[in-house]
């Protein structure tokens, strides 16, 4: 073909000018004003312009760049499109890759790449012994413990599936409910990126809950309260290690209406204005409580965790800031009672939101020493008539922060100690 290789290996290596240097049969060398090289493949298909990018200069040579031009010719030439070609190329090349990788590899490269943004070093060391297994320890020695996933670990992510999924969280499905819950969600969350990257077919997850799994293995036991479910409460510490592993604003703001034994709608329309992290308090004013006066809440070193994961949805002005909600919606318009509903309905727990403050106070009553009051008062209860509420001048605020951190320490604690009994299946004892 006429005008072709026009360029010589000596000549591109003096060349500086940015622009596209033509080589003939549309290939070009294509200099930036950073001083940038690549090669670029341009051509017309139905009439629109294209172009191809063959690699950087020197990665690859005239002599490549030449003979991808000419495969990308022929291509045209049989009527196909060299780009489409491209993309099929390496679909097929992380489809043959994908049948090497085996879900332990690729779950070692997720923790690895999410690892870092993982404040809590209890999570990340959960996420590791769960996935891939005890720490080793110096000297090539295991600590002891449970490796739920080693034969998981061997299968090509590709090809993992319900069986493998059930393989691992039958077995403990009925002892330790939410660990396997929590094993099941990791999986979710690896084979979901495995089927992002391409290296799984894309379609439904076998490890997802909703309607797949959880018409295979019973759903957690509840506690009926009245006009609401709540869970046992020695099942929040494994529900809430459960749920600090899921993400969203939901999410944060159940997790937060536990610590603080608070209302749905207390939480969902909190105000930053309404915090002061440095004293730990938050204040809800009288027109926001039920009983219409204002109550000041302690706040836990978890609870002020959970406040400053939201610090980024901030208001930029600080002009802005006191009346923004802490736990925005969609368009940041406050969240409904739904939401966080939706949230305990995803984990494959049929409770209620406020059945929550339930477990607190049956928590409270029979493992802390706090009176009567000083519960009631945490609930933001009205205690008594109107004579003996004229008695209570005190809120009891420093012994309902004791109460508190108690409350914080008990549901932070291990799920697998022994105070902590496994969630129940439906129609369990209560």
């Amino acid at each position: 073909m006429a005008g072709i290789n026009r360029l010589t290996a000596r000549g591109i290596a003096a060349l500086t000018e940015p622009g596209r240097h033509s080589d003939g049969g549309n290939l070009y060398f294509n200099i930036t004003k950073s001083g940038a090289r690549s090669w670029v493949f341009f051509y017309r298909l139905n009439g629109k312009q294209r172009e191809m990018g063959l690699g950087p200069f020197p990665t690859v040579s005239l002599a490549d760049a030449r003979e991808k031009a000419a495969e990308a010719r022929r291509l045209l030439a049989a009527g196909q499109d060299p780009l489409d070609a491209k993309k099929a190329a390496k679909a097929e090349a992380k489809a043959a890759a994908a049948g090497l990788t085996t879900f332990g590899e690729y779950a070692s490269q997720f923790i690895e790449a999410r690892e870092g943004d993982w404040k809590n070093a209890k999570h990340r060391a959960q996420w590791r012994s769960t996935l891939l297994g005890p720490e080793v320890k110096e000297g090539g020695r295991a600590k002891p413990g449970p490796d739920y996933c080693a034969d998981l670990r061997k299968r090509p992510v590709a090809e993992v599936g319900v069986d493998d999924v059930l393989t691992v969280i039958r077995p403990i499905w009925n002892t330790k409910r939410e660990t396997a819950s929590r094993i099941r969600q990791r999986i979710e969350k690896v084979l979901d990126a495995a089927m992002v990257e391409g290296l799984r077919p894309m379609g439904l997850n076998p490890a997802r809950w909703q309607g797949h799994l959880a018409l295979l293995l019973p759903a957690h036991g509840v506690l009926s309260k009245g006009h609401f479910t709540a869970l046992p409460w020695r099942d929040l510490p494994a529900f809430m290690t459960a749920l600090a592993d899921r993400e969203g604003v939901a999410a944060r703001a159940l997790e937060f209406l536990i610590l603080c034994a608070s209302r749905s709608g207390e939480v969902r329309g909190a105000r930053w204005g309404e915090f002061d992290l440095d004293a730990r308090v938050w204040t809800i004013p009288s027109e926001r409580m039920k009983a219409g006066r204002e109550h000041r809440v302690p706040l836990t070193d978890r609870a002020v965790e959970v406040i400053e994961t939201m610090l980024p949805l901030r208001p930029r002005r600080p002009e802005d800031r006191p009346g923004a909600l802490v736990f925005p919606g969609l368009r940041h318009a406050q969240l409904s009672d739904m939401t966080l509903g939706a949230v305990l309905k995803r984990m494959g727990v049929d409770a209620t939101v406020h059945g929550f403050r339930s477990a607190f106070r049956d928590w409270a009553a029979e493992c802390s020493s706090a009176p009567f009051d000083v519960i009631e008062q945490a609930l933001a209860h009205q205690i008594g008539d109107a004579t003996v509420r004229a008695y209570l001048r005190s809120d009891l605020f420093d012994r309902r922060r004791v109460l508190m951190e108690q409350w914080a320490a008990f549901v932070a604690a291990p799920p697998d100690a022994e105070n902590v009994v496994p969630l129940r299946a439906a129609g369990g004892e209560g």
